[in-house]
């Protein structure tokens, strides 16, 4: 776990929860799915003018009608109640009634029309028709999603998106008080229009919208909810973009960088990739971002300093040899930089190391020496790298002060991690539960493995060495030298294997399916859901593949 006096922002406690329910009523139509949404009231406290699914907050009434609700054997009490709540809701704000009456027959207009909107919802429904009453149509109310408003903001709701059929021959009719403008809209039509800049929507609509438009027909979407449980469920994290707030789910590039630096939701990390200033992560981290982007680099190619002005820093991957970027690094460090670690040899990672060292013996800061394993006879030309001295798996590299505070310790602790270079290492920043994962594990895409130097087998066995690693020293994020921080490092982990077991499992049933084939002839096959532009590139990887399952069927 990071330790709190290395955060950049000081704690906050968010604004407490208030449970909530909403509900998406669908209906089919000749060009697909539509969904009813309604524009809030513009003095409303929470997204004030944003078209919206009907709902609000969950009350003791909405708990207390479970036995006027019919329910399905596998709704359990919590999601029972959220249905009622979305279902009063849908009522009180849209005039739009999901019930039936005692022989199956679904509420109608006319029904509604003997209703008083503003009166005790439950209470009418069970009185209705000289007390035969109405049901409440639980049961065909399902949990889409299940979203928690992000933690910057000074409302928070814990909400399910619940999904439903409309009701026939009901219309929607607002309340002209919390919403106005009842429409009918297609999910990628709402899109558009938002886009448009004429249709105001809110984070977790436009997130749900994209998810539905993936479907054909309200049963398609009800059949993908029968599990009982939420498709997704977020909590998202914002930071600034371009100047302007920007908001992630858990499976965006950026979250695990907004975990790190404002754990608590504070708004005020920016994401912009740029090369000429160093980034703040945690006090004792800073990334500084080489300016090397490009298709095998991404934005770049990450340098961290990990140490404070106590103890002196460990310059990590220094990249490139750009005397600019370089130049930076040493400013960053305010010259003291201790030692200078490559996690491997490639030339976007290690040809600055011998630069940056001279640099610094050059203006009277020592001789930090140059940390890393030397490359393998298997190594390209390009990624020759002989370091100052190699360092041992496990080895710990300490930074320390003692000062008025008392002892400052930063630890990096070597963790061989043979698979993209032979000579590859990771680092794990103990105090704070961090992992240096140089090119082993990267953010938003799979690092290429490259024969002979790059092996597949070796690979998955580092992953499973760094999970271990993981579970050993409580380390929950990833600092990979291509994009943002990883959060949940011990799933990411997981992911990232089975992802690479998914596509040596498609590739063995190519080859198995036309054994005379070639790697050019298997690789249009096994990566098919891959940019056409990429297979180059993957086409080394394939071959990473096919060696292991040669070896495996030996």
């Amino acid at each position: 776990m990071v330790r709190t006096n290395q955060l950049l922002h000081p704690q906050r406690k968010p604004a407490d929860l208030r449970a909530a329910a909403t509900v998406l009523l669908l209906r089919d139509t000749p060009n697909g799915i539509e969904v009813l949404m309604t524009r809030r009231s513009m003095t409303a406290s929470f997204a004030p003018g944003a078209y919206v699914f009907p709902g609000g907050g969950i009350d003791a009434a909405d708990a207390a009608a479970h036995d006027q609700s019919t329910r399905r054997p596998t709704q359990n009490d919590l999601h029972l109640t959220q249905a009622i709540a979305a279902i009063r809701e849908s009522f009180e704000e849209l005039g739009v009634l999901l019930a039936r009456h005692v022989d199956g027959r679904h509420a109608s207009s006319a029904d509604i029309a003997r209703l008083d909107r503003k009166a005790p919802f439950a209470a009418q429904c069970k009185a209705f028709d000289n007390g035969q009453g109405l049901e409440l149509a639980a049961d065909e109310v399902f949990v889409l999603a299940h979203w928690i408003t992000d933690r910057d903001l000074p409302r928070r709701f814990d909400v399910p998106f619940l999904v439903a059929r409309m009701p026939e021959g009901q219309q929607p009719v607002a309340d002209e008080c919390e919403q106005f403008e009842p429409l009918w809209v297609s999910p990628a039509e709402a899109l558009a229009r938002h886009e448009a800049g004429n249709f105001f929507i809110i984070f977790p609509t436009i997130r749900t919208l994209r998810r539905l438009s993936a479907y054909a027909t309200v049963d398609s979407v009800l059949q993908a909810c029968a599990s009982e449980q939420p498709l997704w469920t977020s909590c998202p994290r914002a930071g600034w973009l371009g100047g302007h707030e920007a908001r992630y789910m858990e499976t965006e590039a950026p979250f695990g960088e907004l975990a790190l630096v404002c754990p608590d939701g504070q708004l005020q990390h920016t994401l912009d990739w740029q090369t000429e200033q160093a980034v703040p992560l945690l006090k004792n981290v800073m990334r500084l971002t080489a300016p090397n982007p490009g298709v095998m680099t991404g934005p770049g190619t990450n340098s961290y300093l990990v140490g404070d002005a106590a103890t002196g820093y460990a310059a990590i991957d220094p990249g490139p040899a750009d005397v600019a970027h370089l130049q930076r690094l040493y400013d960053a460090a305010g010259g003291d930089i201790r030692m200078i670690i490559c996690t491997h040899s490639h030339p976007d990672h290690s040809p600055g190391a011998a630069p940056l060292q001279a640099m610094c013996q050059q203006r009277g800061k020592g001789k930090p020496p140059v940390l890393g394993l030397p490359s393998a006879p298997t190594a390209r030309a390009a990624s020759a790298f002989t370091p100052d001295r190699p360092l041992l798996n496990q080895e710990l590299l300490a930074l320390t002060s003692i000062g008025l505070g008392g002892e400052m310790t930063h630890t990096l602790k070597v963790i061989h991690t043979p698979g993209h270079a032979a000579n590859h290492l990771c680092l794990a920043l103990l105090e704070d539960g961090l992992l240096f994962s140089g090119d082993h594990i990267l953010n938003g895409s799979t690092t290429v493995i490259d024969p002979p130097d790059g092996e597949m087998t070796a690979y998955l066995q580092s992953l499973d060495t760094l999970g271990a690693a993981c579970a050993e020293h409580d380390v929950q994020f990833i600092l990979p030298a291509h994009g943002y921080v990883i959060g949940e490092a011990p799933d990411a982990i997981a992911h990232l294997k089975a992802h690479r077991l998914k596509r040596e499992a498609k590739i063995r049933a190519v080859m198995q399916a036309h054994p005379a084939g070639t790697l050019d002839d298997w690789l249009p096959l096994a990566y098919d859901d891959v940019d056409a532009r990429i297979w180059p590139v993957a086409r080394r990887s394939l071959l990473a593949h096919v060696q292991r399952i040669g070896a495996m069927a030996t």
